[in-house]
């Protein structure tokens, strides 16, 4: 089969599924079971696929067809100007969280931490923008560490350092930027995500278990303690929660808390300084 008849056969397979954008993600899982640049297929559309690719590539379109994210198949997502290794033990980086990244880069900062930072997507694209920075992520799950520890690997991240912790239970010292992109779906709402992230995200990076607020109250009322006179905190947020955790960081004594948008225009970060 060539790799025209191959994307074919898979756009055809997705497409009866319900795939959104059937042709990318046959292009992707092609690509990724014959571990070439998904770009380099359009220059191999008369090349023949290896029979053992071929296996590969239709046991990842069953997979895709049954609502398994692409970066689930692949164990790898792309993210800001990284590509990083996930597993079923951390959050799946999706572009929204891009906006965190870019609010984070839009002043200076010498020392970050990254509170939940399942795989150090955040933490690592952030120090690989500024280089003589240096950085914590703490996480409640080993397992997730070790993933964030692979990606520091992986990118020669050397100024990040990742640490087990219940959010700032063995943090020392003080911070210029605090970042977080914490569980915050409500209990009620789990049942109406889509399978692919039901099914396949870690359920604590995506629920505290209750109201989606719980993250945000625990770092309001302990994040003074670790940010200088001055220094920023940068969270995500659910699209309906920015007024809620802007009024719970004012409760706690920040200064200019404000709610910014993703691309698509949707409330997506909330950041504040704490005064000084």
């Amino acid at each position: 089969m060539t790799v025209r008849a191959a994307l074919k056969q898979g756009i055809a397979v997705l497409s009866d599924a319900g795939v959104e954008d059937a042709a990318r993600d046959a292009r992707l899982l092609l690509a990724g079971a014959w571990d070439v640049p998904a770009g380099r297929l359009t220059i191999m559309q008369d090349e023949s696929v290896p029979p053992e690719v071929q296996r590969i590539y239709e046991t990842h379109l069953r997979e895709r067809a049954g609502d398994k994210p692409v970066s689930r198949i692949l164990g790898r997502r792309a993210f800001w100007k990284g590509e990083f290794f996930v597993n079923g033990d951390v959050l799946d980086p999706r572009p929204d969280t891009e906006a965190l990244v870019a609010e984070a880069l839009s002043a200076p900062f010498s020392r970050v931490l990254d509170l939940g930072t399942g795989s150090g997507c955040i933490l690592i694209s952030l120090l690989e923008e500024r280089p003589a920075a240096s950085g914590v992520g703490t996480d409640i799950s080993e397992a997730a560490l070790d993933v964030a520890r692979r990606n520091a690997r992986a990118t020669g991240c050397t100024g990040a350092e990742f640490l087990l912790s219940d959010w700032f239970e063995r943090v020392e010292g003080q911070f210029d930027l605090i970042v977080s992109n914490p569980p915050y779906i409500a209990m009620d709402e789990m049942a109406g995500l889509s399978r692919g992230v039901r099914d396949h995200d870690p359920q604590h990076a995506l629920t505290d278990g209750a109201d989606g607020l719980s993250a945000y109250r625990v770092i309001a009322r302990q994040a003074g303690a670790y940010l200088i006179e001055g220094g920023r905190l940068v969270l995500e947020i659910g699209w309906t929660q920015g007024a809620e955790v802007v009024a719970l960081l004012r409760e706690m004594g920040f200064a200019k808390a404000r709610v910014l948008p993703d691309l698509e225009g949707r409330d997506r970060v909330v950041t504040a300084f704490w005064p000084g």
